[in-house]
């Protein structure tokens, strides 16, 4: 096991790692820009580094910076938690280096898929069923079409090396495609860098589905069940469920089995979350994600098992501490992220939290590093904290919500609680019937 752990990350999450750490007797170190120093990660640590201003690109995303922070403090291991550097592949690539381990997979295999047309070709390599769609990146018009044509309108073209809904254009008719296509390409090549863009069959009602799985990196792998991300709003996740209500038993099992086997077969290592678009019975591979999600909480609540005590336990050369038939699934749990956004417009709302009380109670957890006096900075995500519910079933669990949502006190600056507050009372998600589109019309109708 590790001694010391030095954590790349800021907010929640940090805090969340730490926590972890602790409980499992390991030393830790954070780093912080100068706009963090009063974080309530970096009160808790053992150690922390100072590592640049306010700009992440000078501070959280500085390699070398923090490199030298795990030199200089004997640190011989890094959580990069979620965002910044989490799927930087050159990131894995220098710490194994320098015989610091990074907790999550190899570089090889964050690079494989990060590229969202080589994670496709993975994905169907490994028996993982995908859109259908180009097989490669599509640079002409003509190829466009005669693709477009082959699977059906509408169709979606999107950035190779995209997320964040960034280089992605729908394409209803064959008018419509030649427009899309140049758009996406534009933006991709901005955005990213890189303008290669793939064409896929468009949904029209999908739910977005994902599949949490671990592997031990020597060819075992375990699926942790299914959660249902369908509420969003430009492509960014904003309540998340597991288990999903849309899915049967069956469809869950056999969805999860086919990702565990094929994570064994990758050789893969640590956390990874496998992303579906479902729609009519029908699972269809859209990415995969080589870190700990935002919305992990949820499966924690349903499991029973820290997934970062696994991630640091894979790390560490122990292996998977369950099999997939311990893994049992207990009720169901809600994540909702509170954001320091207008509940309407969405428009960031930094400043300082005047009064800050959360809800308490069976089955409640909120993961947060704010506190009454906390100035919210305006350099970073505005996720302020995560109300995270359990239920013996998804009757209860939207009832305890509904409570939880009405203790939860933030003032001093706006949240997007208003907002979960008017969705836990609406019938569609008391029934569990949206898709991926529902909560943009919902907020349109606001407007």
């Amino acid at each position: 096991m590790f001694q010391k752990i030095l954590i790349a990350n800021r907010g929640e999450i940090a805090l969340r790692v730490l926590r972890a750490c602790k409980e499992l007797g390991i030393q830790t170190v954070v780093v912080h820009s100068t706009a963090d120093a009063d974080a309530m990660h970096v009160r808790l640590a053992d150690e922390s580094v100072c590592i640049g201003p306010p700009p992440s690109r000078d501070s959280y995303l500085n390699i070398h910076q923090i490199v030298a922070a795990c030199e200089i403090t004997g640190a011989d291991a890094v959580h990069p938690g979620y965002g910044f550097l989490s799927e930087n592949a050159k990131f894995a690539d220098i710490l194994a280096a320098h015989n610091i381990t990074f907790i999550g997979p190899s570089g090889d295999h964050i690079r494989v898929m990060g590229d969202k047309i080589e994670a496709k070709r993975t994905a169907k390599r490994l028996g993982i069923p995908v859109v259908p769609g180009s097989d490669g990146a599509v640079t002409e018009e003509k190829e466009a079409r005669r693709i477009a044509a082959e699977i059906g309108y509408p169709v979606i073209i999107k950035a190779s090396a995209g997320g964040g809904g960034r280089g992605m254009k729908v394409a209803h008719t064959e008018t419509d495609l030649e427009i899309a296509l140049q758009t996406a390409r534009s933006e991709a090549g901005a955005a990213f860098g890189d303008d290669a863009v793939y064409i896929e069959k468009y949904l029209e009602k999908p739910r977005h589905i994902e599949v949490q799985v671990f592997g031990d990196g020597f060819g075992h792998g375990v699926h942790f069940g299914e959660r249902d991300c369908s509420l969003q709003r430009r492509h960014q996740k904003v309540w998340e469920e597991a288990n999903s209500p849309a899915l049967n038993a069956e469809e869950r099992s056999r969805i999860g089995g086919i990702c565990a086997k094929a994570i064994a077969d990758l050789g893969y290592s640590g956390a990874g979350t496998i992303e579906f678009l479902y729609e009519n019975g029908e699972f269809y591979f859209i990415e995969m994600n080589t870190r700990l999600q935002v919305e992990h909480p949820v499966t924690e609540a349903i499991t029973g098992i820290d997934l970062v005590h696994e991630q640091i336990r894979v790390a560490s050369g122990g292996g998977l501490s369950v099999r997939q038939e311990d893994i049992k699934f207990n009720g169901h749990a809600i994540e909702c992220r509170i954001n320091a956004e207008d509940p309407r417009t969405f428009t960031p709302s930094p400043g300082t939290i005047t009064h800050f009380h959360t809800p308490g109670g069976l089955g409640i957890r909120v993961d947060s590093g704010v506190y009454s006096g906390y100035k919210i900075p305006p350099y970073y995500d505005s996720l302020i904290g995560k109300l995270i519910v359990h239920g013996r079933n998804r009757v209860e669990c939207m009832m305890r919500l509904r409570r939880a949502l009405d203790e939860f006190v933030v003032d001093g600056i706006k949240t997007t609680l208003p907002l979960f507050r008017d969705l836990v009372g609406n019938a569609d998600i008391a029934n569990g019937d949206y898709d991926i589109h529902w909560l943009e019309k919902y907020l349109a109708k606001g407007e």
